[in-house]
């Protein structure tokens, strides 16, 4: 939103003048404006989109949706929701590590309280510095697992990878990072809500 700056007030009778008012709003302020309002709602509608797909991983891997996790394999009929991604790793230089971690129950935990509280924090528009910092650290984990970098699998066949470098994990890692610089929980959130809080005030890296 634009923001005028208005001349001092002085002491003393003025002659109102009618081409003096007409002319006071910079030409561009209107254009600034609407930027500034499309701006905000580009930034929510990513946040909530970006919300669903973090709460979407969780609700398929707990209650196996037949998506991702097919029927009856999901988290709470006893499934592992990272036995099959972290079993297959085949590249990296934590391969070993991750299948040592694949289908432990703290992993499983701690994955699926990630992707739980990193979407429910996006849709809300709260915590979204948390957030950010907990969504980006499990998508480094899951980038270093798939390995972008490497041309052949630990058994020497093709990874198939299309970029050494960026890959949809990095992508969403910046979008969360940038969701929270902007903070874009004020527009179709809760944001301004919360950062009135009186622990919010105190701790501001809670916004």
């Amino acid at each position: 939103m634009a923001v005028h700056e208005h001349s001092p007030r002085h002491v003393g009778f003025r002659r109102p003048s009618l081409r003096r008012q007409g002319t006071a709003r910079p030409a561009g302020g209107a254009e600034a404006v609407s930027v500034s309002a499309v701006g905000s709602y580009a930034f929510a509608g990513l946040r909530l989109v970006t919300g669903f797909v973090f709460l979407w991983a969780f609700l398929d891997k707990a209650f196996g949706l037949g998506y991702a996790t097919p029927s009856g394999k999901g988290w709470i009929d006893g499934g592992s929701p990272t036995k099959g991604f972290l079993g297959g790793v085949a590249a990296g230089p934590m391969e070993s590590t991750f299948h040592s971690w694949a289908g432990d129950t703290w992993v499983d935990w701690l994955f699926m309280a990630g992707l739980l509280a990193v979407g429910v924090a996006l849709v809300a528009g709260v915590m979204l510095r948390p957030a950010a910092l907990a969504g980006t650290l499990m998508m480094a984990f899951m980038w270093v697992a798939e390995w972008p970098p490497a041309r052949h699998l630990s058994d020497g066949s093709p990874s198939m990878s299309t970029n050494p470098f960026v890959d949809y994990h990095l992508v969403y890692a910046v979008v969360l990072i940038v969701l929270a610089v902007v903070g874009a929980g004020v527009t179709w959130g809760l944001g301004k809500v919360w950062a009135r809080l009186p622990l919010v005030n105190r701790n501001p890296w809670l916004r």
